[in-house]
């Protein structure tokens, strides 16, 4: 019997009963089943997938044919978590009427049962219309990477006073404006903790400290996967760079050398087993 689908009704209710959220990121098939098999609650396809991925320096350059591509990918490779897809820089931005097409392209072409999109009282009457059209939204709050030229860089965010209470405001706002949950990155931990205590819908952090309902990460920072990159809010549980790396040249120099293939990788030689 297949396993129950998480649900965003899942999310709120995890909140409510003091349960930690746990969200990864995932950009393909495989990724996908091994998240999805640790159990967690939660699959963004991130528009991280430029960085991660296809080598771009920010997330800018990320189109809807991406997003949806490698959305469609991980769908595929999910059986229990919620999957949640990335809507890409200027695809909710021009007119509501676009921005609910182009988030239904997510649950209608590639398999995701919600959306994410950043930004505060600027986007909200954007997220009412995409909701009301059936449509779950997650909100993204702090240091939102679309708009990273206008921040300056990636910036902690809402450390003064004032910046502070737009970002509280903020996610007041899109509370009512109907999002399921709140995606807050690279906060400082007590503007969190705010935050999480006067919204009622679930807050998960990035750099936002451990006061938020639930904790993201990208899996391949995670993982170790980019070498000496880490940032402050990362936990690298394995260094999969090194171990990658080794075998990579273990292959090389095995051919090399002519150790590999040998007849136990062969086909018709002696040891193969009849």
């Amino acid at each position: 019997m297949p396993a129950k689908r998480v649900t965003t009704a899942d999310i709120r209710r995890k909140k409510a009963e003091g349960r930690p959220i746990t969200m990864l990121t995932a950009y393909d098939y495989p990724t996908a089943r091994l998240v999805d098999e640790a159990g967690v609650d939660i699959v963004l396809v991130g528009d991280s997938v430029g960085n991660v991925i296809l080598g771009y320096d920010s997330t800018i350059p990320v189109t809807m044919a991406d997003m949806l591509h490698h959305t469609r990918a991980v769908s595929r490779g999910v059986r229990r978590a919620l999957v949640v897809g990335d809507m890409p820089f200027l695809s909710y931005h021009l007119e509501r009427t676009e921005a609910v097409r182009n988030a239904g392209r997510f649950l209608q072409e590639a398999g995701a049962q919600a959306v994410k999109l950043e930004g505060g009282r600027d986007v909200a009457e954007t997220v009412r219309t995409i909701v009301a059209a059936g449509i779950p939204v997650m909100g993204h709050l702090g240091l939102t990477p679309q708009s990273v030229h206008q921040l300056g860089g990636y910036r902690v965010q809402g450390r003064d006073e004032a910046a502070a209470r737009r970002l509280l405001e903020d996610a007041q706002i899109l509370e009512e404006a109907g999002v399921f949950s709140l995606v807050l990155e690279c906060i400082p931990l007590d503007l969190a903790r705010q935050i999480t205590a006067r919204v009622g819908v679930p807050t998960i952090g990035i750099g936002a400290g451990p006061h938020c309902d639930g904790q993201v990460l990208v899996t391949h920072d995670l993982l170790g996967l980019y070498g000496d990159f880490k940032p402050k809010f990362v936990k690298r549980y394995a260094d999969l760079h090194v171990e990658i790396a080794r075998a990579l040249r273990a292959f090389r120099e095995d051919v090399e050398n002519g150790r590999f293939p040998t007849a136990e990788y062969s086909f018709g030689g002696p040891e193969e087993k009849q």
